[in-house]
C-alpha cells in the first residue's frame, strides 16, 4: 500500500536520530535548525511477534514482514506557513503524508541547543500546530473562494461542499483541527482531496532523557494532557538510548534491555504504533517458499485482500480458506485445525481480521 507517516516536530527534538536508527537512510543530524533539507524516507520492517508464531510450524524459506514508509522531514519552526525558514517546502512535504509522528522534545540537556530557547513541551506542540492550521486555513479559504464561484453559476456539486469546507474555517478559525469534525464519508472525501494538514491522525512521541525512561517527568505529563486535549495518543521513549541498543548484538540488547527494566526496544512499539494510525493491518501466507505478513487497510475484503497479493487473485477469487493465527497454538498445527474442522471458508466479501492467516482458491 501506498501510504506513509512524517515524522515532525522543531529542531533538534530527536527526528533524525530517531529516523537514522530506524533506517539506514543517512539523514543529518547537525546541532542546529533546518538540518535537513529534504525529507529522507524509510522502509521501516514491522516487529511482529505472530511472525515467530507461525514459523515453527512451517519449513520454509524465507520470513516477510509487513513494512511502513516513514519520512524523515526537517524541522518546523514559528512562521513556517509564511515560508520562515524552509517553511513552504516543510509544509509540502508534510501534505504528502497520511499520518504525522510528532516528536516532543522532553528532556533537558544544556549541550543541545533548542530553536526556542527552553524545553517546554505544550509551547513546542502549540507552535507547529499552530503553523499547521495557518497552513490549512489558507488552503480552505482558497477552495472556498472557487467553490463559491462555481455555485454562483448554478454548480450543485460546489453548492454541497460548500457547507463543509465553511464548517472547516469555522474550525480553524476556533484552533482546532479539521480531524475533529464530525463528517459524512462523502464530505471526508472532499476534505481529504485538498490534503488537509490538520486532519491527518497524530501521535506524539516524548523524547525523555535516560533519567525519565518511564515518562514520569513534568514534561511528559504536561505532553500527555495537551495530547489528550487534541485527541492524541503519546508515546515515550528515549533516543539517544535506542540509537545505543540498535548498535548492540541481540545479547547485549537483551541484558541492556533488561538493566533499564524494559521489555523491547521502544522504537519497535513505535513503528507498531505509526502502522495502526496509519489504519493498516496484516494478514499471513504460510507455505515452503515464504511466510509473509501482508499489509491491508483496516475494513478491507477477501478479494482485496486476494488483490494485495497480485491483481490476478481478485478477478479469479473464487474462496477464501481463513484460520488465525492463535489458533496454530492452540491446535498445535495447521493440519490439525483442518481436522478440527476450524479452518474457515469465506467469500469475497469477507472483511478481513487482523491476525488472519488466508489460503486463496482461485481461477488461475
Amino acid at each position: 500500500m501506498d501510504v506513509s507517516a512524517g515524522i515532525v516536530g522543531l529542531p533538534n527534538v530527536g527526528k533524525s536520530t530517531l529516523f537514522n536508527t530506524l533506517s539506514s537512510a543517512e539523514a543529518e543530524s547537525n546541532n542546529y535548525p533546518f538540518c535537513t533539507i529534504d525529507p529522507n524516507v524509510g522502509i521501516i520492517p514491522v516487529p511482529d511477534p505472530r511472525l515467530e508464531v507461525l514459523q515453527p510450524h512451517f519449513d520454509t524459506e524465507e520470513v516477510v514482514p509487513a513494512s511502513v514508509e516513514l519520512h524523515d522531514i526537517a524541522g518546523l519552526v514559528e512562521g513556517a506557513s509564511e515560508g520562515e525558514g524552509l517553511g513552504n517546502a516543510f509544509l509540502s512535504h508534510i501534505r504528502e503524508t497520511d499520518a504525522l509522528v510528532h516528536i516532543v522534545r522532553c528532556f533537558e540537556d544544556d549541550d543541545i541547543a533548542h530553536v526556542e530557547g527552553s524545553v517546554d513541551p505544550v509551547r513546542d506542540v502549540e507552535i507547529v500546530e499552530t503553523e499547521l492550521l495557518l497552513a490549512d486555513l489558507e488552503t480552505v479559504e482558497s477552495r472556498l473562494e472557487t467553490l463559491r464561484e462555481a455555485a454562483d453559476l448554478g454548480n450543485e456539486s460546489a453548492e454541497e461542499e460548500l457547507e463543509v469546507f465553511e464548517r472547516a474555517k469555522e474550525a480553524l478559525n476556533a484552533g482546532e483541527p479539521v480531524r475533529s469534525l464530525d463528517v459524512d464519508p462523502p464530505d471526508r472525501t472532499h476534505l481529504e482531496e485538498v490534503h488537509l494538514l490538520t486532519m491527518k491522525p497524530v501521535l506524539y512521541v516524548a523524547n525523555v532523557g535516560e533519567d525519565d525512561l518511564h515518562g514520569g517527568s513534568e514534561h511528559v505529563e504536561a505532553l500527555r494532557e495537551e495530547a489528550e486535549c487534541r485527541g492524541g495518543d503519546v508515546l515515550r521513549l528515549c533516543a539517544s538510548l535506542e540509537a545505543e541498543l540498535a548498535e548492540l548484538e541481540d545479547e547485549d540488547q537483551a541484558m541492556m534491555l533488561q538493566e533499564m527494566g524494559l521489555d523491547e526496544p521502544a522504537l519497535n512499539a513505535l513503528i507498531r504504533e505509526t502502522y495502526e494510525l496509519l489504519g493498516l493491518q496484516s494478514f499471513y501466507t504460510a507455505g515452503p517458499k515464504e511466510i509473509r505478513a501482508w499489509t491491508i487497510p483496516e475494513g478491507a475484503t477477501a478479494a482485496e485482500a486476494a488483490g494485495a497479493i497480485h491483481s490476478d487473485l481478485e478477478k479469479q477469487f473464487i474462496r477464501a480458506e481463513v484460520y488465525a493465527v492463535d489458533d496454530l497454538d492452540r491446535h498445535g498445527g495447521e493440519e490439525a485445525i483442518r481436522d478440527a474442522g476450524d479452518v474457515r471458508l469465506e467469500g469475497r466479501d469477507y472483511i478481513v481480521q487482523d491476525g488472519d492467516v488466508i489460503f486463496f482458491r482461485h481461477n488461475a
